[in-house]
């Protein structure tokens, strides 16, 4: 008959720690499922699994087995957008971007619904029910490349539309490939201006007009 090795105190409490902590939801990847843009909500899967461990005994010295499961989705996880002075950034939310989901220390429901500062509606802590998401991280099979080094850019992920400042050089560029439109006034990607009332300003001379010192009068409605 195998001997049992005694169980010291530091081990159950190290066991106890470790268990208390994998219990608490703090912060893990996940992915989009769906955006709902008038509530600004979002259903997330996380994308890593749970882990629990199984004891194939009785002796506590036995660690057991660790098995994996899924997290059930977290819904109506409020999206974070960068804003501030009020400005917002805001962009398109797709199924299939990857997020980090981030989870309150406190039931925060009265919060959502009327803002300002409010009691907790239950004695929630860490739990999936309480999940913000912010968009961003990313895993190396959807890294984007072709980052500036140089300037700030608000680009999309090929780089083939940008709009970019570099603080160094003081100047403002952008890329366009289906043009820029400012209130009605458009530059084509070939750089071609047109005006609002939809005239074309470009660089070719006319034949046939005498030059002179007179200078011509704004169009007036």
């Amino acid at each position: 008959m195998a001997t049992v090795r005694p169980v010291s105190d530091l081990e159950v409490f190290d066991a106890s720690i470790k268990k208390a902590k994998s219990a608490v939801n703090k912060a893990l990847p996940g992915i989009i499922q769906s955006f709902d843009p008038l509530t600004l909500t979002c259903v997330v899967e996380l994308a890593v699994y749970a882990t629990r461990l199984f004891a194939t005994s009785g002796n506590y010295a036995d660690r057991g087995i660790e098995e994996t499961e899924s997290y059930p989705l977290i819904v109506d996880a409020p999206v974070i957008f960068p804003r501030g002075g009020d400005c917002t950034l805001t962009f398109p939310i797709k199924a299939g971007d990857e997020c980090l989901v981030i989870f309150s220390d406190k039931d925060f429901d009265f919060w959502w619904q009327s803002g300002n500062v409010q009691r907790t509606a239950s004695r929630r802590s860490h739990d999936l029910s309480d999940a913000f998401v912010i968009p961003g991280p990313r895993s190396q099979e959807k890294k984007i490349s072709n980052i500036s080094m140089e300037a700030v850019q608000l680009r999309s992920d090929d780089g083939r539309t940008s709009f970019s400042l570099n603080p160094a050089s003081g100047s403002i560029a952008g890329i366009a490939p289906g043009g820029f439109d400012f209130n009605g006034l458009k530059i084509s990607a070939s750089g071609q201006l047109t005006l609002v009332d939809g005239s074309v300003v470009d660089g070719h001379g006319h034949g046939g007009v005498q030059q002179g010192g007179s200078r011509t009068e704004p169009l007036t409605p």
